[in-house]
């Protein structure tokens, strides 16, 4: 017997806001992702200051706009495996991608170029996720598929390359955290 000395949570009841259309869905030649076949796998949710959702589909190199009624809209498709997801203050779209490394968003032309893809000569494991610090600041999780390692790209609206400096080896971050000040990060395990 389990005894817990907090009441258990409340039963919060939900419901599907969006579902990514057939029509942009890859049903007649699904690829592998986590080692199962998908026609769609969507990640890194984030949300810019008009309410617009993004979101990727990893194994096909995509980025969906999601109006706030549902409607999925590809913003861009290119050579690549995005995972995180993420919008600076500046407006900028960045992009933790998998394949190749840090990526930039135009979300008006679709155009995707790299941002950070060989730092110092050497290519990522394989960026998984990123944050942004109170001061702009970029953390991101290069985890590839073995022990991984939280970076850091100081960034600034006046430059267009990073300052990087990698940060320090943790045990299988996915997701880097930040503290409530928004000033450090934090590696966190996905539970």
């Amino acid at each position: 017997m389990r005894c817990s000395v907090y009441a258990a949570p409340p039963v919060i009841k939900t419901e599907i806001f969006a579902r990514v259309p057939d029509s942009l869905r890859a049903r007649e030649n699904p690829r592998r992702q986590s080692g199962v076949a998908r026609d769609c796998f969507l990640e890194g949710p984030s949300f810019d200051r008009d309410g617009i959702l993004y979101v990727t589909n990893i194994p096909y190199g995509q980025i969906f706009r999601v109006s706030p009624v549902g409607e999925f809209t590809l913003v861009a498709t290119y050579d690549g495996e995005p995972n995180g997801l993420k919008l600076h203050r500046d407006g900028r779209i960045f992009i933790a991608d998998h394949k190749q490394g840090l990526m930039l968003l135009d979300p008006r032309s679709g155009k995707v170029e790299a941002f950070l893809d060989r730092p110092h000569g050497e290519r990522f494991k394989g960026l998984n996720d990123l944050i942004f610090g109170k001061n702009g600041d970029l953390y991101f999780t290069d985890q590839g598929e073995s022990a991984a390692r939280l970076d850091r790209a100081a960034l600034s609206p006046a430059r267009r390359r990073p300052a990087r400096a990698a940060a320090r080896q943790c045990a299988e971050p996915e997701r880097p955290g930040i503290d409530a000040e928004r000033r450090h990060p934090l590696p966190r395990r996905a539970p």
